[in-house]
């Protein structure tokens, strides 16, 4: 073979050589750029967006610092969440809104976004994640139409019912010759013997009247008469003098009977004692029924009713129940306890009840009525007015009542609810510290005009590292405020006009107090020296 032809062919095989690692390395490229957008599409697809009604301040800073250096604003859609921004606000000042993100004016801190469809975008609501709900075992319910028969507990001590009171007393001068009855509190029976009393003007006047009727004269009527009227002065009963008519004899003595069954809770006399006319030997108190006396709260005073149902349970006769009813309200006003005393009869059929014993009694109110009603445990009292959360497409918002009587762990609403109304019945410390934390403004005092939220004009204090005194702001450096949930952090105050004349100094400590009003800088109504509480400021 020839040297030409020799390198003919080899010419020809790194031809072909070269070609074929040519073709090699473009499908190697066309395959690694489809593997990468393939894997990019996977990635895409399994990207979750982000739900910013969960943040706290420390996402939303994060949010804010990523917004700048992305170059977001106000109107631009946030690539991580999928929606709108509306405005930047800081939280610990809410209701100021900046157009930019950025550092916050009044404090050391990030503003935050503010998001299209976020449901905390409302100031008037507040949001919190399903997640953390389920973990506090957040409950709701509903407002309530129901039958409302009012209702008041009371506790009662049983005394003597004055009423059933029976006072045995001498009917003439005499000698006790024989006490049938011991002792005070001894049970008697209508008609029981209770002593034996010997009267000797009895006698004079008995034998008076027995005379005349032995006498055979014409026109003794009169005498007899005048006889009968004697023996009825000295205190003879129509039985006695029939007894005496019947049996033609002189009865010196009486028996005394009990005039009903009872107990005697008071005897005054004894064998051989000395009496005279009217003179009280003994009280009886009957048991078939008894007073009880309880002290109602004065604000409760307009729920009782004389003549009103009651009824009465006490400890030591649990499965007993004892009916009766209201006999009085006293007129009068316990000034110690605000109380006013009410007075119950109650039946004793059975003389179950004494006297001294403790009742627990349920009084009736009134007759029933219609009403909206709500879980006691709903009610949010702040002490000058009281609240209900409410839920509105699964968000929060307070709703100011009026309420009227509670019983049984419901309360009835007056005005503020509507029938069927959604509430948050447990977990509102939850939606309160929520409603702090993303900026809600104030806590949730309603704006009867407006229906919206404003914050109360409450004051707060601190102490705090003077840093910086330009004109009427103050820059200082406060530890943690917990009424506020606020971290130690150094911000700007603002002096009130009648303080601002005298100022403290750089790198002095200071003690405030100062406002929160809406849509402004914290406002610095009082401040003194740590040490020093002669100078600075209104003492």
């Amino acid at each position: 073979m020839s040297t030409k032809t020799i390198l003919l062919i080899v010419v020809i095989t790194a031809g072909l050589m070269a070609g074929g690692l040519s073709f090699y390395q473009l499908g190697f490229s066309n395959g690694e750029t489809h593997a990468l957008s393939v894997g990019s599409t996977e990635t895409k697809r399994t990207t979750q967006v982000v739900d910013p009604s969960t943040w706290g301040i420390a996402e939303g800073e994060v949010a804010s610092k990523r917004h700048i250096e992305a170059g977001l604003k106000a109107g631009d859609i946030d690539p991580v969440t999928e929606r709108k921004i509306l405005y930047y606000h800081d939280p610990m000042v809410p209701g100021n809104k900046f157009e930019a993100p950025g550092k916050s004016p009044f404090m050391d801190m990030m503003l935050v976004p503010t998001y299209a469809g976020a449901e905390s975008s409302d100031n008037s609501t507040v949001s919190v994640s399903s997640r953390i709900q389920q973990n506090l075992g957040m409950r709701t319910g509903e407002v309530m139409l129901a039958q409302w028969t009012p209702e008041l507990s009371a506790v009662g001590t049983v005394a003597w019912n004055d009423r059933s009171q029976f006072m045995v007393q001498a009917r003439a001068t005499g000698f006790v010759e024989k006490l049938h009855v011991r002792t005070a509190l001894d049970p008697v029976s209508k008609g029981q013997s209770l002593l034996e009393l010997y009267v000797p003007d009895w006698v004079a006047a008995q034998q008076d009247y027995l005379t005349t009727l032995g006498l055979k004269t014409e026109g003794l009527e009169r005498l007899t008469q005048a006889a009968l009227q004697r023996m009825r002065q000295a205190g003879m009963t129509e039985t006695q003098i029939s007894q005496v008519k019947s049996t033609r004899q002189v009865h010196a003595r009486i028996t005394l009977s009990a005039p009903a069954s009872g107990v005697i809770t008071e005897l005054m006399v004894r064998d051989g004692a000395t009496v005279t006319m009217g003179t009280p030997l003994m009280r009886i108190n009957s048991l078939s029924s008894l007073w009880v006396e309880a002290e109602i709260p004065e604000s409760l005073t307009a729920q009782v009713r004389v003549g009103s149902e009651v009824e009465a349970q006490t400890a030591a006769l649990p499965a007993e129940v004892f009916r009766g009813q209201v006999q009085a309200l006293l007129p009068e006003i316990n000034p110690t306890t605000r109380t006013r005393k009410a007075r119950m009869v109650l039946d004793n059929p059975h003389e179950l009840l004494a006297p001294g014993m403790f009742v627990q009694m349920k009084l009736s109110g009134g007759p029933a009525r219609t009403a909206l009603v709500v879980p006691s445990e709903a009610l949010v009292r702040t002490g000058q007015r009281t609240l209900v959360i409410g839920v509105e497409n699964e968000a929060f918002r307070p709703f100011e009542v009026r309420i009227g009587h509670e019983q049984n762990g419901q309360t009835e609403i007056l005005s503020g609810l509507k029938q069927g109304q959604k509430i948050v019945l447990s977990g509102q410390f939850l939606i309160d510290s929520e409603a702090n934390l993303k900026g809600v403004e104030g806590r949730w005092s309603l704006d009867k005009k407006q229906g919206s939220v404003k914050p109360e004009a409450q004051s707060y204090h601190t102490s705090a590292l003077v840093e910086a005194v330009a004109d009427e702001t103050l820059t200082l450096t406060h530890p943690e405020i917990p009424a506020l949930k606020w971290p130690g952090m150094t911000m700007d105050f603002r002096l009130a006009p009648d303080h601002s004349s005298i100022k403290p100094e750089v790198g002095s400590t200071i003690q405030i107090e100062f406002l929160l009003p809406e849509d402004e800088a914290p406002l610095i109504i009082q401040w003194q020296p740590e040490h020093n509480k002669a100078n600075g400021g209104e003492q």
